[in-house]
């Protein structure tokens, strides 16, 4: 079943909320300017803006960080099928997140392009 996703920008001093630390997958970025967390849709965020309907594709990993192009190759094919994303990084690997409802453009893209697609929890 394929997981949906909702982008929350909060103010840059808020507090991580605890509901989005006992989820199995999400993400957060910090600077000086915001705090952004990307979590599973049901849970619940009190955010200043937030962009819902989110899918997620994961770069099969782990890559060695000296690595060089992979995420760009990537978003090169997603934009030529004009697939806006929203791209995440970790040590080991890349997740690059598309509006659920191109995700099937998004997935057809890359495999008409020769990328194999890990088949799990994201799709």
């Amino acid at each position: 079943m394929k997981q949906h996703f909702t982008l929350h920008r909060l103010p840059a001093d808020a507090r991580i909320p605890n509901e989005v630390l006992q989820s199995s997958f999400y993400w957060i970025g910090k600077t000086d300017e915001e705090l952004s967390v990307v979590c599973e849709s049901h849970i619940a965020v009190s955010s200043v803006q937030c962009s819902e309907a989110w899918s997620c594709f994961k770069v099969c990993g782990p890559l060695d960080l000296s690595i060089a192009g992979v995420l760009a190759g990537l978003t090169a094919v997603l934009r030529d099928a004009q697939v806006s994303i929203f791209a995440l990084s970790t040590f080991d690997t890349d997740y690059i997140m598309v509006k659920t409802d191109v995700f099937s453009v998004a997935k057809n893209a890359l495999k008409a392009a020769g990328y194999i697609l890990q088949v799990g929890r994201f799709e």
